[in-house]
């Protein structure tokens, strides 16, 4: 039997902390910062991917993935010469996916074809609007025609171009959203990354809700409206909902997400990266610190910028599965469940899922519905309480 990571495979994340800007909707770990020493930053994240490579350097990797924050501020030389480290240790899916997301007013001709030198093959961009109201009410510093002309340089450059939306935006309507969401799959590219605005408590945004002063944010319904538009619309244009925020055209799902999804292993390099690595047939959780100055500085001093390990149990380990992998129309395998959580699913609930159109069973896998996926926390309590 082989290892449970070796279902959803292998991949390393690289995280790059800063941006030019913090946008108020933003509870990721993205700081701003007027001087930053970019060699210093390449010799810590090459001292990390050597302390990590001792417990995994015997595998095939899949998936290289540079987020953030915003990547694309990084200079070329430092993306050439941390894959030219990860090269050394490990060996690479002859499919091997390199991504780096940007901003669209992060990006320039030279720099992105230094970016497809040194071995980015894909990228994903954060327009997050095409109406120049709402990039502004994101606090996106981006103009629509800037948003175009990146992408634009992102396919002359990059046969893998996706980028992301954010919808159920204040105040808009589902024609709209209609209009916006048609020019956006007219543009050529082969994935996209919709979400719906969510409000985080500890942003900007969630500050402003909690005074009262996010006005104009859709009901539920209308919630729900907008998420049947934007699936309908994706898939009558060749877009598969591949998972619950993802659309892609056939051969540009995204390796990277997938590892996730599918619940394989994964290393997390970077403030505030976190990380699932099978070492010894034993899945632990790994994080690291959040502050850029403290993961620095504990790297450089202490070998190490982990800052959390923790052993999974095997309980544990089958409810992320189920978590990540119902997220994906493909669904999670029955019986790969059975042999992580050590029983299978209760039977009444799968027939209550069932009876209420939430869940379908296919060939050993389970997955949600449409309208399952609408309402995936609720399938998710049913099951896993």
């Amino acid at each position: 039997m082989i290892e449970d990571w070796k279902n959803g495979g292998f991949g390393i994340y690289i995280h790059w902390p800063f941006c030019a800007a913090k946008c108020p909707y933003c509870d990721f770990n993205s700081h701003v910062r007027s001087n930053i020493d970019q060699n210093q930053w390449l010799k810590a994240y090459l001292k990390e991917i050597r302390r990590v490579a001792k417990n995994t350097s015997n595998r095939v990797l899949n998936s290289i993935f540079f987020g953030g924050g915003t990547p694309s501020l990084i200079e070329p030389f430092v993306i050439d010469n941390i894959l030219n480290e990860i090269h050394k240790y490990w060996k690479t899916n002859e499919n091997l996916e390199v991504t780096l997301e940007a901003n669209p007013n992060s990006v320039d001709a030279k720099n992105f074809k230094s970016y497809k030198t040194v071995g980015i093959n894909r990228t994903s961009m954060g327009i997050q609007s095409l109406n120049e109201r709402d990039l502004k009410a994101l606090g996106r510093t981006h103009s629509v025609q800037e948003a175009l002309s990146a992408l634009e340089i992102a396919k002359q450059n990059f046969s893998a171009v996706s980028f992301d939306l954010i919808y159920a935006r204040q105040n808009q309507k589902l024609k709209q959203w209609e209009k916006e969401l048609s020019l956006a799959l007219d543009l050529g590219s082969n994935h996209m990354s919709l979400y719906q605005l969510t409000i985080e408590q500890g942003t900007a945004f969630g500050d402003r809700y909690n005074r009262g002063l996010l006005k104009g944010l859709p009901s539920d319904d209308i919630s729900a409206e907008l998420y049947d538009l934007t699936s309908n619309l994706c898939e009558e244009r060749g877009f598969t909902a591949y998972e619950v925020s993802n659309y892609a055209q056939k051969g540009f799902k995204s390796v990277h997400n997938l590892i996730y999804w599918r619940y394989g292993d994964y290393i997390g390099i970077g403030p505030g990266a976190h990380g699932r690595l099978t070492i010894d047939k034993k899945k632990y959780a790994t994080e690291t610190f959040l502050s850029p100055e403290e993961w620095l500085n504990k790297v450089e001093h202490q070998g190490s910028g982990e800052s959390y390990l923790a052993e999974l149990s095997n309980e544990q380990q089958a409810a992320e599965m189920v978590m990540m992998g119902l997220r994906l129309t493909e669904g999670i395998d029955c019986e790969r469940f059975k042999a992580l959580s050590g029983s299978s699913f209760s039977d009444d609930k799968i027939a209550f899922l069932k009876s209420i159109k939430l869940i379908e069973q296919k060939k050993g896998y389970l997955n949600t519905t449409f309208s399952g996926r609408k309402v995936l926390n609720s399938v998710l309590a049913e099951l896993l309480n």
